[in-house]
């Protein structure tokens, strides 16, 4: 029987996708139900008068970085995605931390943030109580990893599908307040809610949510070396995915603030919740629990798609961890890397519950170390420029090196803002991230004489 893994030259990944494909592919890492929970913290943080102002920044924003990845990924083809950009422009070192923080922190917290907020949703209707969240997180996990084991046209196909079902579940929270604008309702007046945040503070905590819901679309350049077009691919999948998610956080917003109120938003805690009730009544809590169950099961579903190609491509870099650098011919996959991402995400489930705050617990431990390495790929398109001047762009940042720069200004803003307010999750990141340079030394001093180790940046 003919081994499943290539011996004598390494598998990769074919080129299957097209950009349709892609583009739904990449609107399920970033269209999550993670806007059910920030939209009332924004409005906690900005008056009413900046509210869609901040919205629209962060989309603009994004997409500016988008553009960004666009040509390092349409020049750069590879399914680590940033971290072979950072690879190539810092060295493994580098590119090391990068892909052990998208293992350990970035990749795995998020899996376990949705996971959480499946379970967060279920218990409130059923009472199962913390070890059931833990339970019922868990599990999911584990069986999206088993999904995907299957092979890709499976855990592909499945994405794709999840991904219209979530785009409808959202539509029909927006059609909800369109029935109550039909309707001439008018939301019940409440008490305005003290300010967690003022000023300039407050419009910073109120970023840091922003950017978490139009988070995920970095994560797109992992598939560059699977898009049969990579020029048109890669282009339709980041910017198409991320113009679709600020119209379509836009329409959720008014239409929470058309039901409830601006300051009935900010002091819901789930505001699909009431406004679905106030507009279908029992028959609309049963829209927003499919909403979230399959939001989150197409968030952990494409994250565990990517954070194994990352992991896959970093381990083929490092003799020590290449039993983690295997691609699986047969099934499409790497086969290992997404075991290994799946029992960290099952670790970290396990200390969310520990802390009694899952959800604010992930967000917490992701941030910092998020903004640290976009800012330091927003740099990496320049140094790329000048490193490798010869390697074709079909397609370039405009206005080079001011959007690049104004990026990096916007990643460093938000670095500091993530760790001036948020709590003790980032300290954990941040000793996350530590102990990945610690195994980082003791994997060169055991390969110290392997060429792979070699700082291809000097």
């Amino acid at each position: 029987m003919a081994d499943n893994f290539a011996a004598d030259k390494p598998a990769g990944p074919r080129r299957h996708l097209g950009a349709a494909h892609a583009l739904l592919l990449t609107l399920g890492m970033v269209i999550t139900s993670d806007i059910l929970k920030t939209a009332p913290t924004v409005a906690l943080n900005v008056g009413q008068e900046h509210f869609y102002l901040v919205w629209i920044l962060g989309g603009l924003l994004s997409m500016v970085g988008a553009l960004c990845y666009v040509e390092m990924a349409s020049a750069f083809a590879h399914p680590g995605g940033d971290y072979h950009f950072l690879e190539r422009a810092y060295g493994q070192r580098v590119g090391f931390l990068f892909a052990w923080s998208r293992f350990a922190i970035l990749h795995t917290g998020w899996i376990a943030l949705m996971a959480f907020l499946f379970a967060d949703h279920f218990s409130a209707l059923l009472g199962l109580g913390q070890l059931g969240n833990v339970l019922l997180a868990g599990g999911l996990v584990a069986a999206l990893v088993a999904l995907n084991l299957i092979g890709w046209r499976v855990s592909f196909g499945t994405q794709a599908g999840l991904v219209v079902l979530v785009a409808a579940g959202f539509l029909g929270i927006v059609g909800a307040g369109l029935w109550l604008q039909w309707r001439g309702f008018v939301p019940s007046p409440v008490a305005p809610v003290e300010p967690e945040q003022v000023g300039v503070a407050g419009f910073s905590a109120a970023l840091i949510y922003v950017f978490l819901a139009f988070g995920g679309w970095s994560d797109a350049a992992t598939l560059s070396a699977e898009l049969r077009d990579n020029r048109r691919g890669i282009f339709t999948a980041m910017l198409g995915a991320l113009a679709a998610l600020l119209l379509i956080y836009l329409a959720l917003n008014w239409a929470f603030i058309r039901g409830l109120g601006f300051d009935g938003l900010a002091a819901s805690g789930a505001p699909a919740l009431e406004l679905l009730g106030l507009a279908f009544g029992a028959p609309g809590i049963g829209l927003i629990m499919a909403v979230v169950v399959v939001s989150a099961v197409a968030s952990i579903n494409s994250t565990l798609i990517v954070g194994s190609r990352t992991t896959y491509a970093a381990a083929s870099d490092v003799p020590a961890l290449r039993v983690l650098g295997r691609w699986d011919v047969r099934h499409g996959v790497p086969r290992a890397a997404l075991l290994a991402e799946g029992l960290v995400a099952l670790l970290l489930i396990a200390v969310g519950g520990w802390s009694g705050h899952g959800f604010n617990t992930m967000v917490e431990y992701m941030t910092p170390v998020y903004w640290l390495f976009l800012s330091l790929s927003s740099v990496a398109l320049i140094v790329l420029r000048r490193r490798h001047p010869e390697v074709p762009r079909p397609i370039r940042v405009p206005l080079y090196p001011w959007l690049p720069l104004g990026f990096l200004a916007v990643c460093l803003y938000m670095l500091y803002s993530s760790v001036a307010f948020v709590g003790w999750g980032a300290l954990l990141g941040v000793g996350v991230l530590a102990l990945g340079a610690v195994l980082q030394l003791l994997l060169r001093s055991r390969t110290a004489s392997s060429a792979n180790w070699q700082e291809e940046g000097a």
